[in-house]
């Protein structure tokens, strides 16, 4: 859909909130996303200058645009999370949680057992979790049978059943483990007690049980029962002992989710601690694809509703590390400064740390774990799925970088024998192109690596990747066809959505099995070159070596550009809009800076 397309349908998309939901010429649902002014929203993608080439895929295969109207903003996210899930849009972040998480639950049937299952079925038991560990889940139930009596068979404990005799007190009783309900030695009430005290440990909540097995304690003292009275003594010392292990963050706190993000590239890594009482009782990290570098501020609380939702939050207290845009009824966000709940935060912050610096650490390991004949093995196996008439020993990868509509930058990264060689690594500051031309821009990068190694007599890679779709391969093709180097190296392009591999003039594309070696090592290349061209683009902007247009008005500081640039997305925009409008975001001395600018490079361009 072009943008005058677009025009022609706009009075049709009313000025309210709401979701909006992109669909290609198959009618196949690309995208779903909330809108606080749907028209204004949709309008923005057919209007501004694309930062990366996923929005502009999308926005060329968008061929009619379909919305619900909500009541308000929060109703709109909600929607928009739950279509999401349930549909699955090629171009909607991914929250990537394979995890098969374990549940402890409390069968539907007369004196209910516990244990643990991962199948959560509707069949009117009560399932208590999910737990992100299988291990905490058998020591829990481990520490329970230490001291809350429970039965552990199977037997058919009907009243009727009990009431005929037919079952008989095993080695369980005896052991003090079991109160023996099959022969009535144990009340329906006392059991229900019983599993309450349960309820209470698996959520944390110590102290209630300790009270109630104090009360039993001097019930057995008071009935000269010293034997079960010490008995009762040892659970106390027991429990008390499991609750000093206990993350214990403060006994001031209530209920609270707490939540930090790391993005790197492509994706974004979330922590979550569940506090239940001042007692930290969940903590699990996820990781979450974006796909159309969407920000931590648009990623945050996509994840945060995912997460509530799968471990049955009912906290109203939610602690993040910036302000978001997230509305649920009955709950407060809140961003600390200082004091127990920054504590919080910056325990969440290392906790997400960790975790990514863990996961480079096993990935690292598992490549140099590897034998040099495994390592080959897999190069063997790339050549034969990409049909390549060598090994593929020499592999290098090419992708493009921007910030805000400008400042293009590349980065090249190359691999030998399956691992990195971070001194063939190079960045490119792009010098012939004129604005954002992904595929200019890959042309003179790729002309200006090959044209050299040609000059230097160094050997040429074997396999060249393509980080982009066939206009960007075709771009990479007229330089190597510049260089004649055509059949002296394979170049390939990877489509960024579907992993998908094209050849120079293919019409059909290849795609590899999901868990074969060859797309692993082809995807470990292709996340170390968005890692490497990220950096170096935070290197440039942290320097200030990007001075966009704004700032060489008189008057107008970096500071004043950002914010514009964060407003209205590039500079084109920002020359579209009227004085007043850029007034509200900046004052209006500084909006007639700018206007008078513009129009004065307007009228001297004319």
């Amino acid at each position: 859909m072009t943008s005058q397309e677009f025009q022609q349908i706009a009075h049709t998309i009313p000025h309210q909130p709401g979701i909006y939901k992109y669909f290609d010429g198959q009618k196949e649902l690309l995208y779903i996303g909330k809108a606080k002014d749907l028209r204004k929203r949709t309008s923005s993608y057919f209007t501004k200058t694309f930062t990366n080439y996923k929005t502009h895929e999308l926005v060329q295969r968008i061929r009619s645009i379909e919305f619900t109207i909500t009541d308000s903003e929060a109703d709109a996210f909600l929607l928009e999370n739950s279509l999401i899930k349930q549909f699955k849009p090629r171009f909607n972040i991914d929250l990537k949680d394979d995890k098969s998480f374990p549940y402890i639950v409390i069968k539907k049937e007369p004196f209910p057992r516990i244990f643990l299952t991962r199948m959560k079925i509707n069949d009117g038991s009560e399932y208590l979790g999910p737990f992100t560990s299988v291990a905490k889940v058998r020591e829990l139930l481990t520490f329970i049978k230490q001291n809350v009596a429970l039965r552990t068979c199977k037997l058919n404990l009907t009243q009727a059943n009990i009431q005929k005799g037919k079952f008989k007190v095993c080695l369980e009783y005896h052991l003090g483990n079991c109160k023996g309900p099959c022969e009535a030695l144990q009340s329906v009430q006392d059991y229900a007690d019983a599993l309450n005290q349960v309820r209470n440990i698996l959520k944390g909540n110590i102290q209630p049980v300790i009270q109630h097995f104090k009360a039993e304690m001097m019930q057995h003292a008071t009935n000269l029962d010293f034997e079960k009275a010490e008995w009762m003594r040892r659970k106390i010392e027991h429990l008390e002992t499991y609750q000093a292990r206990s993350v214990i963050v403060s006994k001031h706190l209530s209920n609270l989710d707490v939540f930090s993000i790391l993005k790197d590239g492509d994706t974004a890594y979330v922590n979550y601690l569940m506090v239940y009482n001042g007692t930290i009782v969940q903590t699990h990290t996820v990781r979450v694809e974006t796909k159309l570098e969407e920000s931590e501020e648009e990623v945050l609380p996509i994840a945060i509703l995912q997460l509530r939702e799968t471990f049955n939050s009912l906290a109203r207290e939610i602690i993040v590390p910036f302000e978001i845009d997230f509305t649920v009824a009955g709950t407060v966000v809140t961003v600390p400064k200082a004091g127990e709940k920054k504590k919080l935060l910056d325990l969440s912050i290392k906790n997400v740390n960790y975790f990514t610096e863990e996961l480079k650490k096993k990935k690292t390991l598992q490549l140099e774990g590897k034998t040099d004949l495994q390592k080959k093995a897999v190069l063997y196996q790339l050549q034969q799925d990409l049909q390549l008439s060598e090994v593929p020993v020499h592999i290098e990868c090419f992708d493009n970088s921007n910030f805000q509509g400008s400042y293009p930058v590349s980065a090249m990264v190359c691999f030998k024998a399956g691992i990195p060689s971070k001194q063939d690594y190079r960045h490119f500051n792009v010098k012939t192109v004129e604005g954002i031309n992904d595929f200019a821009t890959m042309k003179e990068v790729v002309f200006r690596r090959y044209s050299r190694l040609q000059r230097e007599d160094q050997p040429l890679p074997q396999l060249v990747i393509i980080d982009g779709g066939k206009g960007q391969l075709s771009s990479a093709m007229e330089s190597i066809r510049q260089l004649n180097l055509s059949g002296s190296l394979t170049v390939v392009g990877l489509a960024k959505n579907e992993e998908e591999i094209f050849f120079p003039g293919d019409k059909e594309s290849i795609k590899l099995p999901w868990d074969s070696e060859s797309l692993k090592l082809i995807r470990r290349i292709r996340d170390e070159v968005h890692r490497f061209g990220i950096t170096f683009h935070r290197q440039k902007r942290s320097k200030g070596t990007f001075k966009n247009e704004l700032e060489n008005i008189k008057g107008i500081g970096k500071s004043t550009a950002e914010q514009l640039l964060k407003e209205f997305k590039s500079v084109k925009n920002i020359q579209l809009k009227s004085e007043e409008e850029l007034a509200k975001v900046i004052g209006l001395s500084k909006a007639k800076m700018v206007k008078e600018h513009f129009l004065q490079t307007r009228s001297n361009s004319a």
